[in-house]
């Protein structure tokens, strides 16, 4: 189980998981209630969390360490993360988790897009297919 813990992938399919079950409990919770306020709540209990965990592990003796570059990207990366839930938020308020979802997955594109151009990482042949038909598979789903 140790190997499996340290393992990207493993972690990378708790996420869609987790982010599946976001959509859906999210899409339930909204009903009746203003979408900035549930993101304000769902931002309060993700901060709680986090905190707890890092509490509980003892990790806030590394904050000192944090070099000022990670902040200033840190910062903006969870300006970016606030601005994806609120947003996020009031597409599943307006509109079906069934195909908020989807395309809320565009982002899988663009970062595949932004690694390519900002980070110089590249992908195979088959690999842009791949990403051509996941836009495909999220255009042919948002139609409905």
């Amino acid at each position: 189980m140790m190997a499996l813990t340290q393992s990207w992938p493993f972690w990378a399919v708790l996420a869609a998981i987790f982010a599946a079950l976001t959509a859906i409990l999210a899409k339930v919770g909204i009903a009746n209630v203003n979408s900035n306020l549930a993101t304000l709540i769902r931002t309060f209990v993700v901060l709680a969390a986090i905190f707890a965990i890092v509490w509980a592990r003892g990790e806030f003796s590394g904050l000192p360490d944090v070099s000022a570059h990670s902040y200033i990207f840190l910062v903006l990366s969870g300006l970016a993360t606030g601005a994806s839930w609120v947003c996020y938020f009031r597409a599943l308020q307006l509109g079906p988790a069934s195909q908020v979802a989807p395309i809320d997955k565009l982002s899988i594109v663009l970062v595949v897009v932004f690694a390519a151009v900002f980070l110089g990482e590249r992908l195979s042949a088959a690999g842009w297919l791949g990403i051509a038909l996941i836009t495909s598979g999220v255009l042919l789903v948002a139609r409905g």
